[in-house]
């Protein structure tokens, strides 16, 4: 009976370590994945403490105001539109609205990080700084 009770623990513990082991390499996978998406280095550091301190990612907040570009025309235009729509004197909601506020403000941090400082000139075909020649 004894030799029975230790077989099942010993099984149980191989079975608990395996399922352990397969998803911290499931973990490391998704970190590596999403390291990579972020840019890495110190973009992807920014990028990533951005979206710490917004609480959701640039994609996420793509997809809530529906624009697939960062235009600042059409991302406040969809957000105008889509606060009003959710604002809860007009039957809206409320959780709705703020996740569009939050979207508005995840997008306004990511182009104000990609906008050149005043006074700097741009490329108009690349959008990347001018080099002095």
């Amino acid at each position: 009976m004894a030799k029975y009770i230790a077989q099942i623990i010993v099984l149980g513990g191989q079975i608990i370590g395996k399922a352990f082991t397969r998803a911290l390499k499931q973990e490391i996978a998704a970190s590596q994945e999403a390291a990579k998406r972020a840019g890495g280095g110190q973009k992807g550091q920014n990028r990533a403490a951005a979206n710490l301190r917004t609480g959701m990612t640039l994609e996420e907040a793509q997809q809530i105001l529906n624009v697939s570009k960062l235009d600042a025309e059409e991302v406040q235009k969809n957000y105008e539109h889509l606060f009003n729509v959710n604002d809860k004197s007009k039957g809206g909601s409320f959780y709705l609205q703020s996740k569009v506020f939050r979207a508005k403000e995840r997008i306004d941090q990511e182009l104000k990080e990609t906008k050149p400082p005043e006074g700097e000139k741009t490329d108009p075909g690349t959008g990347k700084p001018e080099t002095a020649q």
